[in-house]
């Protein structure tokens, strides 16, 4: 699309948001400061670099097997920089323990230290990349049903002493990077059928959690992360959402929304302003469930919208920390990457874009038709040629341009492998 055409199009919708009150130009700036948290399994099918590792187990799964995923970390490096150059913006990357650099040495979980990522944290400062982190619970001999809620001291342990070992991972990396690395902690922990210890195993989790963070950790961040239910868990959850909102509440930890992860008439976005009075910061994991967990792409739906316009209009754009983990292996890798960012960005837009002062204050008069009236009609604003300035303002493909760069990257690249 020509330059002109979009600077056009970008004065246009420059003037149309002016008369609401809204200055797109600072919007660009915010939107500039909106860092996405890009998730590396999207590029392998969550399969990780362990010498050792199995078949996929503990409630995670990746459908598809479409030609081109990485099978090596250098490929891994390499999509990912190339998902990066079609995405407007600076992001982070988020790892899980298992991408580690192992270099054909078999490490177990509770025996990795940060030598096996410090080929990640001088990537990160070659491509200008901050990384975020996670212990990694599932696929291993000692994942079973129960991890850190096992009842069984030895199986407990070892899996207090991986997660404590991420910490210190993550520390490292947060020291480097001159900035806190993020790290999550989801466990899938739960029962298949029905179960009369829920007690004994959320007693057991706490007590777990109670040990893994007694270390001070400077340079990193702590957030856990709730389920409703596993894939072979069905029954019972152990780390819960109620579990983690309390835990977090009263330990200062960062709670993990991830919007896969609740009841389908739930709405994730209505737990932003809910648990904000009470816990510091929230940590978003923005995928798109179809009917459960599945972990599609994101897009612009509904849902996703509305939890972007509930940051904004909680004036809590300083408080949350958004990543994507989502992980579909039947289409190109790089183009979910793509979509599901730029779909992300483009929620977040809106979100910024919305006169939301204005329209409070015609809620507090007892306007509502005209509160209704004015979200109406900015469903039908020309965001998209905001988000087509900030896309030339960054250098990368503007609108469909990206689909011709991925199928040239496919044909000299992906379709070799």
């Amino acid at each position: 699309m020509k330059s002109e055409l979009i600077e056009q199009a970008y004065q246009l919708a420059k003037a149309r948001y002016a008369d609401y009150g809204v200055d797109t130009d600072k919007v660009l700036e915010q939107l500039q400061n909106f860092h996405l948290s890009l998730h590396c399994w999207q590029a392998d099918d969550v399969k990780g670099f362990e010498v050792q590792a199995g078949a996929m187990s503990g409630g995670i799964q990746s459908t598809g097997d479409f030609p081109g995923a990485a099978r090596n970390i250098d490929e891994l490096r390499q999509d990912i920089l190339k998902a990066k150059s079609l995405i407007p913006g600076n992001h982070r990357l988020n790892l899980h323990e298992i991408y580690g650099d192992f270099k054909g040495k078999v490490v177990d979980r509770d025996e990795v230290t940060v030598e096996y990522f410090e080929s990640w944290i001088q990537w990160a400062k070659e491509n200008n990349t901050k990384l975020d982190f996670n212990s990694s619970s599932f696929s291993h001999p000692k994942s079973g049903s129960l991890s850190l809620a096992n009842p069984d001291e030895s199986i407990r342990k070892f899996w207090v002493e991986h997660t404590k070992r991420c910490r210190d991972i993550a520390n490292a990396m947060g020291e480097a990077q001159n900035d806190p690395c993020i790290m999550n902690l989801w466990v899938h922990d739960g029962c298949k059928d029905v179960s009369v210890n829920h007690a004994l195993y959320r007693n057991t989790l706490k007590k777990s959690l109670d040990e893994i963070f007694e270390k001070k950790q400077p340079c990193m961040k702590d957030c856990i992360e709730g389920k409703v239910f596993g894939i072979g868990l069905e029954s019972f959850t152990v780390g819960s959402h109620d579990f983690y909102t309390a835990y977090a509440a009263q330990n200062d930890k960062i709670l993990t929304i991830d919007t896969g992860h609740y009841h389908p008439t739930e709405s994730p976005a209505d737990k932003v302003s809910a648990v904000l009075p009470f816990i510091k910061e929230l940590m978003l994991h923005v995928s798109r469930p179809v009917r459960w967990d599945s972990d599609h792409v994101t897009i612009m739906d509904d849902p996703t919208q509305e939890l972007f316009f509930e940051i904004v209009r909680a004036n809590a754009l300083d408080r949350v920390h958004y990543g994507l983990d989502f992980f579909d292996g039947s289409i190109n890798r790089i183009g979910a990457y793509v979509i599901g960012s730029r779909s992300a960005q483009k929620c977040m837009l809106r979100a910024l874009l919305e006169p939301k002062e204005y329209i409070s204050k015609l809620e507090l008069a007892g306007e509502g038709y005209k509160v209704l009236a004015l979200i109406e009609e900015q469903k039908a604003m020309p965001w998209q040629a905001v988000y087509d300035m900030f896309c030339l303002k960054n250098n990368v493909p503007v609108g469909q341009e990206f689909i011709a760069d991925i199928d040239k990257y496919v044909a000299d690249v992906t379709s070799k492998r």
